[in-house]
């Protein structure tokens, strides 16, 4: 629908104020990044970041001195002549990104860009699209089923759900402070924990938590807010499994017939079966109702 793809059934799209719903796909100020680079294998370089100005009748010379500005941007400086099966995965998606960019777009739009790559190269583009963003100021829309990609490189975050909005704000807002439990599950791991409450506190299967709630309600819970502690008044659970990720280690506990994930410190002696009493960042814990 930005791209004028698409109709909306309702409502209207503007595009650096300007008013385009009905407006065709060719004229509108945009331009798309795909995921496959979509680059013609017959051109230069050169050639295939000078195509969309080509196509709005630019010169020659001038769009070619244009294609070269954007190789440089895009960190390709002097390799307009290769063609792309000469480049790697990455840098095949910095010349489909500076095509994208050479016709000066009022809002690129990225789809799923970066899904090609490995993790090592992913996140060096991530770092490499936030900083060329900030160079030159150009809206950028990026979807993603990433959502630890979405919060490293986003000002702002949509979270959608079958065709509704259902938060939108600061990477740091949403993850910690979710509007609604489809975001609080969504965006990066988290325990579900259903409990009752009552009054002051909230009865859990993993032992009564000193939080206000009234009736049935579901627990938000990120694994890296779950420690362990000696005199916990939580229950005690045990260790089922374990995996070392460098900076911590993603143990799963078994507390009754509750699971449930925390990140605890990369030296923790917790091999299956070391028995666990639970502790929780409170303040961190994010309470939603329940349906009855």
């Amino acid at each position: 629908m930005l791209g004028g793809f698409l109709t909306p059934t309702s409502g209207q799209v503007f595009l650096g104020g300007k008013e385009v719903t009905a407006m065709a796909a060719a004229k509108r100020a945009t331009t798309t990044v795909f995921q496959d680079y979509a680059l013609f294998p017959h051109m230069t370089l050169r050639e295939n970041v000078a195509f969309g100005l080509r196509m709005r009748g630019v010169a020659k010379a001038d769009r070619l001195t244009k294609a070269d500005e954007m190789l440089t941007l895009v960190g390709l400086p002097g390799e307009g002549g290769k063609r792309p099966h000469e480049l790697s995965g990455g840098q095949r998606q910095r010349v489909a990104l500076a095509r994208a960019l050479a016709v000066e777009p009022e809002a690129l739009l990225l789809d799923e860009p970066l899904g090609a790559l490995d993790l090592k190269l992913r996140r060096q583009m991530q770092d490499e699209l936030k900083a060329i963003q900030a160079r030159i100021g150009t809206t950028f829309i990026h979807v993603t089923h990433d959502q630890e990609e979405a919060m490293a490189i986003a000002d702002s975050i949509i979270v959608m759900n079958r065709g509704t909005i259902e938060d939108r704000g600061t990477p740091a807002r949403i993850y910690s402070n979710p509007a609604t439990l489809f975001t609080a599950g969504f965006m990066g791991e988290v325990n579900l924990i259903e409990g009752v409450g009552r009054g002051q506190e909230i009865e859990t299967p993993i032992g009564v938590l000193p939080l206000p709630a009234e009736g049935p309600v579901t627990l938000a819970i990120r694994p890296e807010h779950v420690s362990r502690a000696a005199d916990s008044p939580l229950c005690e659970t045990r260790v089922s499994d374990t995996a070392f990720f460098g900076t911590y280690v993603r143990a799963l506990l078994q507390a009754g017939s509750e699971q449930l994930y925390a990140h605890l410190p990369p030296d923790s002696d917790v091999a299956v079966g070391t028995p666990i009493r639970l502790s929780l960042d409170l303040d961190k814990v994010r309470v939603f109702p329940r349906a009855r």
